[in-house]
């Protein structure tokens, strides 16, 4: 099963945005899907429960103990998205990092946010996976305003760094109001909806490989 890890030590980086929004993709795409919420606020859990009556319902497992967090996953599992604890550094997330098979860092375009990210992204680095090329980390621009200077200011940044960057997601007020109702975006089908759902694709594809 692919296992793909959603972290950040950021708050309000949209970590658990995106983590059930790759959850809800991988479901309604008819595979059989978890989510392992670590973060101990729960916001992923509740999301889950609440598209617990929908076919492309998601399985919601506790990952706040994260040592041995794997036996909890049912065998017939086929993707596994943890929502990383936030606020977490790598040492912390290390239980996840042993067999994830990508890392996702959402981060905002702020001078604040991005510079509150990099002690996160190198302590990443010191991880033995990240350093032998064995685990690959791709960063998400997350709440862009691609008309603004301050995001394409960002963008150049994060272009700069050693992490590929795999996403270019728009700031939109549609993630609030589906990810309140336990959707997602993937969930409809409008021609402005369709819009938003393109920013995906580069990331899911680069998840395939």
């Amino acid at each position: 099963m692919k296992t793909v890890l959603v972290a950040s030590s950021k708050g309000g980086a949209g970590k658990t945005t995106i983590a059930t929004h790759l959850a809800a993709q991988s479901a309604l795409e008819g595979l059989r899907t978890a989510l392992v919420d670590a973060d101990p606020q729960a916001s992923s859990t509740r999301w889950a429960q609440k598209r617990a009556g929908l076919d492309s319902a998601v399985l919601a497992l506790d990952g706040t103990r994260r040592r041995g967090w794997r036996k909890h996953v049912p065998e017939d599992t086929q993707r596994v998205i943890v929502d990383g604890a936030a606020g977490a550094m790598a040492e912390e997330l290390d239980p996840f990092l042993e067999t994830v098979d990508a890392v996702i860092v959402p981060i905002v375009p702020s001078t604040f946010d991005i510079e509150a990210t990099v002690p996160f992204l190198d302590s990443l680095a010191r991880h033995p996976r990240v350093r032998k090329g064995t685990l690959r980390v791709g960063l998400v621009g997350n709440k862009l305003k691609p008309w603004t200077n301050v995001s394409q200011q960002a963008l150049d940044l994060l272009k700069q760094w050693p992490y590929p960057l795999v996403a270019q997601l728009r700031d939109s007020q549609g993630y609030v109001v589906t990810t309140a109702l336990g959707k997602s975006l993937f969930d409809y089908h409008s021609a402005q909806v369709r819009e938003h759902q393109a920013d995906w694709q580069p990331l899911l594809k680069w998840l395939k490989k």
